[in-house]
């Protein structure tokens, strides 16, 4: 992905001398990417390995009997229960029940900023309406994973903290200076 990085302008480049012929943009860029010894579909990855841990981590805090009121630390007493607390009623301190789909609570907010976070350090992609949906999915993930076990939002969390930590580290191995732009 840094490597991407680094392409950017090239690919800007291109995309100003080719805007109309798509056929020729493509085949320039995939040549670029060639030359580069750069692979675009690199950053998915890492996402297809952690897609069988999540999932069987989602599985076992549903199923499993044993995790069911295991507490954590904090707030979370049930780590197979979704975060109990809520931004919209300032995490309890109002006595106001909001609606079931605005319970977001600490939990899924942390992953939300982390997975923000984290797409800040990977380069943005050429394309301007790809690029803002890219930018929406923490939103998205935020909400939708705002119902699921607190268990498994923490360790989304935590997956995404030790990434960001990863990605700062190469990113200053290969000396990039800017890495939230």
């Amino acid at each position: 992905m840094a490597k991407m990085k680094e392409l950017t302008p090239k690919l800007t480049e291109m995309r100003e001398k080719y805007g109309d012929d798509k056929q020729r943009l493509n085949q320039e860029m995939m040549a670029l990417y060639k030359r580069e010894k750069v692979n675009p579909a690199a950053g998915c990855l890492p996402i297809l390995v952690q897609i069988p841990v999540f999932f069987a981590l989602y599985k076992t805090l549903f199923v499993s009997i044993e995790m069911r009121h295991a507490p954590f630390y904090g707030w979370i007493k049930d780590l197979s229960a979704p975060d109990p607390t809520s931004m919209f009623n300032l995490f309890g301190l109002i006595p106001w029940d909001p609606p079931q789909f605005l319970m977001i609570g600490a939990w899924p907010l942390a992953m939300g900023l982390t997975m923000f976070l984290q797409q800040k350090l990977n380069p943005q992609p050429a394309d301007p309406v790809q690029a803002k949906v890219f930018m929406f999915l923490p939103v998205m993930f935020t909400f939708l994973l705002g119902h699921f076990a607190a268990g498994l939002v923490i360790y989304w969390t935590w997956n995404n903290l030790l990434s960001i930590a990863q990605q700062a580290v190469i990113m200053r191995r290969m000396g990039i200076r800017k890495a939230l732009s």
